[in-house]
């Protein structure tokens, strides 16, 4: 599709409501913002943004990072690869560099999905494009932050991450505000390509203000023996989060797997789901999500789709309830379309049990250091396949999350 067809399909779609969630006038952000300049490394940045920045999983060393990108508002001020057989750059030049970029972009997410995918089309404002080359092998993962610093601004973002053919694709994404900031409208689309024998691992980090508006699309197109392995955290406030990711096994023995980790403050909203399709025989998917609130509301989703014979999926999701007030709404779905499919699912939705708080303090922890204990052992969710690095970003993002002040 031509670049004018697809502002016209966009414009079609510019007032046409996301299927889930609030509606949310786009008029009232504004997608006015100054430039700013380019840095040497993210070491420069002001002590503040550095700051928030570490605070979604960044390295401002840089040391234990395959690349960099750092964009602030719609500036990319760093985008840089330390490793041969990776390409780290933002979307506007990758769309000049590479012709056959304009086949991959808006094809795994159609434009007019909804009015925010519209407006990432209409009003965009820059996104990263990252890739593997074939037969890469990226030890240390890439780390990209998309940063705001105006309040009351929207920033508009296109992304797309290719593994290559037998490519070892690692990242760590944050998303996050500046301290002043207090709202705003974020909408990010992503497409990931797993090619054949190739693998993505990413983690993505979400530190926002209390009255942000966040709106992810993202899909994901998994190829014979590929890996999908998608990390989402988000422990921080935020008005209103709504997102679903889906993926498409489309190889054979594709291998797809989420892991969301949400808390939910009083104020805060989140309608997050993962949707894998699987259409190929031996693919198998697992979603997994852990959901706590205290005084927040939470809207668990998962849908599994089984399409073909001998594929293989679990869906899980667990709630933790940690006051009176505040609602969780687990969602399984399972749809199997054909015989010979092996599906389940768990969900279960609670509060903390007495006798486990009483039996933690009978070994000599307080109240609160009981609750704290029981609350990370909730939030311990085995990940296979995440490196140690990353695995250690997770839990450190974890860990800094506002629940465990609130509880320690």
């Amino acid at each position: 599709m031509s670049e004018t067809e697809l502002k016209e399909q966009a414009k079609k779609a510019e007032k046409k409501p996301s299927a889930l969630g609030i509606d949310i006038d786009l008029n009232a952000y504004s997608v006015k913002a100054e430039k700013h300049e380019k840095i040497d490394g993210l070491n420069a940045l002001p002590g503040d943004m550095k700051k928030r920045s570490e605070s979604v999983g960044m390295d401002a060393d840089e040391t234990c990072r395959a690349g960099s990108y750092f964009q602030i508002d719609h500036s990319v001020i760093q985008s840089a690869v330390c490793q041969s057989g990776l390409e780290v750059m933002s979307i506007s030049n990758a769309l000049k560099e590479h012709d056959w970029l304009e086949d991959y972009r808006w094809n795994m997410i159609k434009v007019d999905t909804d009015k925010y995918t519209a407006q990432a089309e209409l009003k965009e404002s820059e996104g990263y494009f990252i890739r593997a080359l074939p037969g890469a092998k990226v030890e240390f993962p890439v780390q990209a932050c998309l940063y705001m610093s105006r309040d009351g601004m929207a920033q508009n973002v296109h992304n797309i991450v290719i593994a290559e053919e037998g490519a070892e694709l690692h990242m760590i994404t944050g998303c996050t505000t500046g301290s002043a900031v207090m709202s705003g409208l974020h909408v990010g689309v992503s497409e990931f390509y797993v090619k054949k024998n190739a693998q993505i691992t990413f983690t993505m980090i979400h530190n926002w203000s209390e009255e942000m508006i966040v709106r992810p699309r993202s899909a994901a197109l998994v190829e014979e023996n590929g890996l999908f392995l998608s990390n989402y955290i988000c422990m921080k406030p935020v008005k209103n989060l709504q997102t679903y990711p889906t993926a498409y096994c489309v190889g054979e023995n594709a291998i797809v797997r989420f892991n969301t980790i949400l808390f939910a403050h009083e104020g805060s909203t989140m309608d997050v789901g993962s949707r894998v399709y699987l259409k190929a025989r031996g693919s198998r998917a697992e979603v997994i999500s852990r959901a706590l609130t205290d005084g927040g509301d939470i809207f668990a989703r998962g849908h599994l789709i089984g399409e073909v014979p001998e594929i293989k999926a679990h869906l899980e999701c667990r709630g933790l309830m940690l006051s009176e007030k505040g609602t969780i709404h687990a969602v399984p779905e399972l749809e199997g379309r054909v015989p010979n499919v092996d599906m389940s699912h768990e969900a279960a939705v609670g509060k903390i049990a007495e006798e486990e708080i009483h039996y933690l303090m009978a070994r000599g922890l307080s109240s609160d250091e009981a609750t704290a204990a029981i609350v990370r052992g909730f939030l311990d969710v085995e990940i296979k396949g995440l490196p140690a690095n990353l695995e250690r970003e997770m839990k450190r993002a974890i860990r800094a999350g506002d629940m465990n002040e609130r509880l320690m």
